[in-house]
């Protein structure tokens, strides 16, 4: 397991250009190269694997220009380059920007394969003589090696072989699955050597000569079932599939687009965040034994977490309530069923991380799944309710009662264990995350001298997580006809909020403390996790109202942010993993913690912040975290050099938090949709929600600020619905 203070330990992937189709991935630098130098994270990936770890593109040797790149479609990207000074064969100068450079590269899924079509036009008057080289490496290497966690055994690396215009990769790994990656060329390549294609552009002035480049992936158990890659019968042909592919892709996420809830306002830079949020969340859907789900980042973490899939199903309950129900269901096939101490699993718990690479084969790691999250599964539950209080169903809660049942149990269980009185956790396994919270980095969870906390922990936002499942389920079990059920779970969640009262409040932080350790001892340090309890309910409203106040003075907010931890804490760094950033999705939780406790300036402020933040990232897309710096010593946010991009549920964070402003309160099982003291961010004076489904009707739900800075509220429906303003 990698538990440094960061994610991985690789060099920066802040400007890499990421492409994603469900669980195929691509990273490379903005010129579209893959370089063979320096420890980086780009690359080729599949199941857990980098296949390809070097591209390069040379033209008579040197790298081409970069003019322009996007990779705004998610699936695909074009770069746009041109070529340096060079000396041609007859020793003539071509000045630079003669050959203007397209490369285009879409990944395709269904064939497992990475597509290139890179174009040169000579705009020159004179005829063009150029070599051309396309070098490539593969290593084959897990993802925990890459991130710094070299495995423990290695397989084969086969010798390269060309065959005809295809250059073949092989490793036989020590799993026992033979893994292949294969490039295919056309037109065929002039020469090659060792792992290079080498080409002769011949180009007529204002001519172009393309060149084509299929990367594909096999992974099978055995030599026998490896499937054999096609190479287009023509160029036609390579650009047919080519283009078929894009347009699938388009037309995909066009159809995703349609099926959201639409947001329209007078500024278009939240309309820009909020769609690239969809179009992210798109990209990062990906399929599993039959269901869809939220993916957790590119590149470290595309695979199955529960926590981040949850709260990425909460954020867009308002845009996407479809996938929450996918990500139930999934997530209840893995709930745990014994006692494992090498995955952390007990009998109830919802899973952490599952892996299916080769060092997971192996055994070498225990994501197969892991189950070392503490509060997973009490969120498992509230985005239950809360997707029937969208829906208006039960019978989703119905289907996964077996699974509530246990779930609760697993919770009571670990509160007695403890003897604490609350939720807490300390790993068993000798591979296992030292903190379980979202916050799961080794040197997260601390003192105020600097020390770390000493399990086991009890977090402050878990205690509220509890509170706020055991009153969602009571719900639920007493509008099925459970009240004995129903009774015992609210008088729970009454008692535990008591006992956080008397022990977590810390009257010289003015706020709650981060956790309890050992001994119920607090780590009194002024963080962000208290914004996630004012979102549970847990807090008393005076208690409320000065923790809010508290995140926002300017040792926490940073003018882009609320920070995970205060400036002013011993072990604050604005480039800490979890010690000093801004994360989007904390941030949007404690919007939602503002709303209930009706901080509503507060809330604008984090909102304005958070969103003037993403405009000053590519195509307005937030990424995981960026760095706690404040806003006035840099006039930009400062990126987080390792952070994924795109991310779930910082791709959620904006939507969620135009939920929260607007005040939209659903109670689809009496068709009505509450909307109380709506806000609009700063910038905004008209917003309009299209597409809102609560239950079965169809809302388009129109704001709109009056000259008195009043927000009045217009609204049509399809189907039974009261909208009550309040």
């Amino acid at each position: 397991m990698v538990q440094h203070g960061r994610s991985s330990t690789t060099s920066s992937i802040a400007h890499a250009i990421v492409i994603k189709s469900d669980e195929l991935f691509f990273l490379c630098e903005a010129n579209g190269d893959v370089p063979f130098d320096g420890s980086n994270g780009l690359g080729f990936y599949y199941h857990d694997c980098r296949y390809l770890n070097g591209y390069e593109l040379r033209l008579d040797g040197m790298t081409a220009d970069r003019l322009a790149s996007t990779a705004v479609e998610g699936s695909s990207a074009t770069f746009v380059l041109a070529n340096r000074d060079v000396k041609t064969a007859g020793n003539d100068l071509l000045e630079k920007e003669s050959i203007g450079i397209k490369w285009e590269r879409t990944l395709d899924a269904n064939t497992c394969a990475l597509h290139d079509s890179i174009a040169f036009s000579n705009f020159g008057v004179k005829p063009v003589d150029l070599p051309l080289t396309i070098r490539l490496r593969c290593k084959f290497e897990p993802i925990f090696a890459v991130r710094g966690a070299p495995p423990k055994k290695r397989g084969k690396l086969e010798p390269t072989r060309w065959e005809n215009s295809a250059l073949h990769f092989e490793y036989e790994g020590a799993d026992k699955v033979r893994r292949s990656l294969s490039a295919l060329f056309h037109p065929a390549p002039h020469q090659t050597t060792d792992t290079t294609a080498e080409f002769n552009l011949s180009i007529a002035p204002h001519a172009t000569a393309t060149i084509r480049c299929s990367l594909h992936i096999s992974e099978s158990p055995n030599d026998s079932q490896r499937r054999a890659p096609r190479m287009p019968a023509s160029q036609d042909e390579h650009d047919d599939d080519f283009k078929r592919v894009r347009q699938a892709h388009n037309q995909a996420s066009g159809e995703w687009l349609k099926n959201a809830t639409r947001l329209d306002s007078d500024d278009p830079r939240l309309n820009r965040v909020v769609d690239q949020s969809l179009r992210d969340l798109h990209l990062l859907s990906t399929p599993m034994h039959g269901h869809r789900y939220f993916s957790a980042g590119v590149p470290w973490y595309v695979t199955l977490f529960g926590r981040d899939a949850i709260i990425s199903a909460l954020e867009t309950l308002a845009f996407l309530p479809g996938r929450a129900e996918d990500t139930l269901r999934l997530l209840a096939s893995f709930q745990g069923t014994r006692e494992d101490h090498w995955r952390d699993e007990e009998p109830g718990k919802i899973m952490h991380e599952l892996r299916v690479g080769e060092m997971a084969h192996l055994d070498e790691i225990p994501q197969t799944p892991y189950y070392g999250t503490v509060d997973a599964t009490p969120l498992f539950l509230i985005l239950l309710a809360r997707h029937a209080e969208w829906t208006g169903r039960l019978d989703l809660f119905t289907e996964l009662k077996p699974h509530v049942q246990v779930a609760l149990s697993w919770i009571d269980h670990a509160i007695a264990q403890s003897g604490s009185g609350y939720l807490t956790y300390a790993t068993l396994s000798g591979s296992g995350l030292t903190n379980q919270g979202w916050k799961d980095s080794g040197d997260s969870i601390m003192n105020c001298d600097g020390s770390l906390a000493t399990p086991p922990i009890a977090l402050v936002e878990v205690q509220g997580y509890v509170y706020m499942a055991k009153k969602a389920m009571a719900a639920l079990y007493r509008r099925t006809g459970d009240s004995a059920t129903a009774d015992r779970l609210g008088k729970e969640a009454e008692e535990l909020c008591a006992r956080f009262q008397r022990d977590f409040w810390m009257d010289d932080l003015e706020t709650y403390a981060l956790a309890l350790q050992k001994g119920n001892q607090p780590a009194a340090v002024v963080s962000s996790n208290p914004g996630h309890a004012l979102w549970t309910g847990i807090a008393t409203p005076e208690r409320a109202l000065k923790t809010a106040e508290r995140l926002m003075r300017e040792d926490m907010f940073s003018g882009w942010g609320i920070r995970t931890l205060s400036s002013r804490e011993r072990r604050f760094n604005p480039l800490g993993y979890h010690d000093g950033t801004v994360w989007p999705h904390d941030n949007a939780i404690a919007v939602a913690g503002f709303r209930r406790y009706g901080c509503l300036s507060h809330l604008s402020r984090v909102i304005d912040g958070i969103v003037d933040a993403a405009v000053h990232f590519p195509h307005g897309r937030l990424p995981e975290v960026f760095a706690g710096f404040s806003r006035q010593e840099f006039s930009v946010p400062v990126r987080y050099p390792v952070a994924c991009h795109p991310q779930a549920w910082a791709a959620g964070s904006v939507p969620f938090m135009i939920e929260s402003a607007l005040g939209l309160r659903p109670d689809a099982f009496n068709h009505s949709l509450h909307i109380s003291r709506p806000e609009l961010p700063e910038s905004v004076h008209e917003l309009t929600l299209k597409r809102l489904r609560v239950g079965d009707a169809v809302a388009e739900v129109r704001f709109k600020r009056n000259k008195r800075g009043n927000v009045a509220v217009e609204h049509e429906c399809a189907g039974h619905l009261d909208v009550i303003l309040e």
